[in-house]
């Protein structure tokens, strides 16, 4: 069939060439329309943030119960690992995890404990079903959790800083003082490393107290021997350290409170109520680790005098500055010292050593006494006879010729013991004495011829005075007398009261207020504090104002304590807790 014939076939039959010319132009048009091109890209674009929206919530799902088990293994490490919980700590993880409802998911617990720390780590992990990722073939995910706690005592030097003031023998105050320090040194050495542990306790009231021994390691002033305390500036305190090879003035020995006169007692005695404590109970027990030895000297603590929080702070800094360290060494080979604190006090950059102090006190600064300058050493106006017990008052030239001899230019004394006036301290010159007897020559007779009175015969002697007189130094002269007994013994006899008090009690000694020493607080307590030494306070039933002291001096709100009676041991306790610090090691 030709070409034409064929053609004229498919017309007559289909209409096939029109069909095709139609078919055609739609491809034409739907290659060139655009309309439909954003509803495929932007079925593409959600099928792939669906994807990825559902994958970021499975791993929050697995975040979240990450969080969860992380937080519950957190918790149950550190309560396992404090030293004062007595449970088994694989246990106390254990109940953490069954009271949170994710027993299940607890994985291994290990413990690592000795005399001085707890170490505690262990590990969970929970698989958490998928909503998305499963149609990609990931049906659960991983959420593991792992923790490590520890409650470590390293090195701790700790200074308890205790108020023997006069007001601590109140309401029983003292004997629970006694009992709560005690079983603070207890729970520290129980709980602490054999070497590790040092503590230095410092009494204090008007002033604090040292040994000869401690003292001597010091640069100081040497006017007496009866005592040993140091008087501090106001500059003194602006910093922790004492350096021993700077002077320190020493406290003089004596009394402002009491009337009383040792010297004439048999054996004589020292005044009992001196600023600067001689008695060894009093002294600041520095550096130790035997618990013995510190009990022993909590139980014989004595109460006394009046409070100086600013003095106690400033020695329980100086006992944790590494300045002091050449007077431990001094201590060590006085035997006072145990030799394997010989780097001691630690640099506070040290990194290894926890540096406390705890301070208590049970009232408030009060006046603190010292003796002016004039009359801390050299020779007094007093002479003494100690053969026969009795003062002389030099008093300078006999210019109103007191004792009636016609010469107003010889020295003039005072005699208290009958209130005569003289050119000497008695037991330093003559007297005369004259005696009589009766001779054989009668000079009055009775009637019956008997004698009635014969004549005397008189004879007169320059006798020396009994015993020698020797001057009293301004030292031995305090050391012994009270400066009450002082002025109304020696001077009110022979001078206007008023002026008797003003010259030989209120121009001889000063004081620093209270105010002063409020200040003196701040100031150490500052500089401790920048050095990291963390400070506990403790006020004892104490008033307001002292609180206040007290309450600024601490490291924080939470390290300051106000309580009353029991209490006492309790703030202890919770001290000693907290020195055995935490940490979250992982």
């Amino acid at each position: 069939m030709s070409p034409r014939a064929c053609t004229a076939q498919i017309n007559a039959t289909g209409n096939s060439a029109p069909r095709r010319t139609r078919l055609g132009a739609f491809a034409r048009r739907f290659r060139k329309d655009e309309s439909g091109t954003l509803i495929f890209f932007g079925v593409y674009v959600f099928v792939i943030l669906l994807m990825f929206g559902g994958i970021g919530i499975d791993l929050m799902r697995v975040e979240r119960d990450r969080a969860e088990l992380q937080y519950t293994l957190d918790r149950a490490v550190l309560a396992a690992a404090d030293l004062d919980q007595t449970l088994d700590p694989a246990d106390v993880v254990a109940d953490y995890f069954e009271k949170a409802g994710l027993t299940e998911y607890l994985g291994s617990v290990v413990v690592d404990q000795g005399l001085s720390f707890r170490e505690v780590s262990a590990s969970a992990a929970a698989d958490v079903k998928t909503q998305f990722m499963h149609m990609t073939g990931r049906d659960t995910l991983l959420a593991p959790a792992s923790s490590t706690a520890e409650e470590r005592i390293g090195g701790v030097e700790i200074s308890m800083v205790l108020d023997v003031s006069g007001s601590m023998n109140s309401n029983n105050r003292l004997p629970n003082l006694k009992i709560a320090a005690r079983d603070f040194v207890d729970q520290m050495v129980d709980n602490t490393e054999d070497g590790k542990l040092s503590i230095s306790i410092v009494p204090y009231a008007t002033q604090v107290a040292t040994s000869a021994t401690f003292m001597s390691a010091f640069a100081n002033t040497d006017e007496h021997d009866y005592s040993y305390c140091a008087n501090f500036s106001a500059s003194d305190f602006t910093t922790t350290a004492i350096d021993p090879a700077v002077e320190l003035k020493r406290t003089m020995h004596f009394d402002v409170w009491e009337d009383f006169d040792g010297r004439d007692n048999d054996p004589v005695e020292l005044v009992r109520r001196p600023i600067c404590e001689a008695k060894s109970s009093r002294h600041i027990l520095p550096v130790q680790k035997n618990r013995d030895t510190m009990k022993t000297f909590i139980s014989n603590l004595t109460a006394n005098g009046n409070t100086s929080i600013d003095i106690g702070m400033k020695w329980g800094a100086a006992l944790l500055d590494p300045s002091l360290r050449p007077v431990i060494d001094h201590l060590i080979d006085a035997e006072i010292v145990d030799p394997e604190f010989d780097a001691r006090p630690h640099g506070y950059d040290d990194g290894e050593t926890l540096k406390v102090v705890v301070l208590m006190t049970d009232g408030q600064n009060t006046s603190q006494y010292y003796l002016e300058d004039g009359y801390r050493s050299g020779e007094s106006n007093i002479w003494w006879n100690d053969e026969q017990e009795e003062y002389s008052v030099y008093i300078g030239l006999d210019v109103d010729d007191e004792d009636n001899d016609g010469n107003t230019q010889e020295p003039l004394f005072f005699w208290p013991m009958d209130n005569t006036w003289h050119d000497h301290a008695y037991g330093e010159g003559t007297y005369e004495e004259t005696t009589y007897e009766d001779s054989d020559t009668c000079v009055s007779y009775r009637r019956n011829g008997s004698c009635r009175r014969y004549q005397q015969i008189a004879t007169t002697v320059t006798v020396d005075e009994p015993g020698s007189a020797e001057i009293v130094t301004y030292p031995d002269l305090w050391a012994y007398t009270s400066m009450e007994s002082i002025v109304e013994d020696l001077y009110e006899p022979w001078m206007n009261d008023d002026q008797a008090w003003n010259d030989w009690y209120y121009s001889v000694r000063s004081y620093v207020n209270g105010s002063a020493k409020d200040a003196r607080v701040d100031a150490i307590c500052e500089a401790v504090k920048a050095q990291n030494v963390i400070i506990f306070t403790i006020g004892f039933e104490a008033p307001d104002h002292g609180l206040n002291v007290l309450r600024k001096c601490a490291s924080s709100p939470a390290h300051f304590f106000d309580v009353e009676g029991g209490g006492l041991s309790d703030a202890f306790a919770s001290i000693a807790s907290s020195i055995r610090k935490l940490r979250l090691t992982q």
